[in-house]
């Protein structure tokens, strides 16, 4: 496991929802800190707010790549959406799927409710966001290590 994967993967079994845990992971990849990207990513979970669209992981790889890579400018956002539709297209490969509600299809009692969760040892348990948060860290990382040779 590398220490992007470990971080990630402990931020989320600390309670912080997927976006967060790979965003928070990543901060030392931007001009953010930790803290400030656990904010800005904070709605982003449950496939954006639990209304179940794409992964909160996955987001949190866009805003990454967006936030290390991009000059922002407006003319910038080809280069930016073809990288992050690498990462995308990978996740997809790996997992099936980049929706929250199709890749947590498995799980009973899944909902769109705006209330999360009570994070227990039964959750965890159930849920493989672990694992979702983890393949997401391990794909950036590698990008970015690719990027960098």
């Amino acid at each position: 496991m590398t220490k992007y994967e470990e971080r990630a993967a402990e931020l989320f079994l600390s309670g912080y929802n997927c976006c967060q845990a790979v965003a928070g992971a990543f901060a030392d990849k931007t001009d953010l800190d930790e803290e400030t990207m656990l904010k800005l990513s904070s709605a982003f979970g449950g496939g954006f707010a639990r209304t179940r669209n794409i992964c909160g992981a996955v987001s949190a790889m866009g805003m990454i790549l967006g936030l290390a890579e991009s000059s922002g400018d407006a003319g910038d956002k080809a280069n930016i959406y073809a990288k992050t539709r690498e990462l995308t297209d990978k996740f997809t490969e790996e997992n099936g799927s980049l929706i929250c509600a199709e890749l947590l299809a498995k799980v009973k009692g899944i909902t769109d409710s705006p209330v999360p969760d009570q994070r227990t040892a039964e959750y965890y348990k159930k849920r493989p966001c672990v694992k979702y948060v983890m393949a997401a860290a391990n794909i950036l990382e590698k990008k970015f290590e690719e990027d960098r040779t």
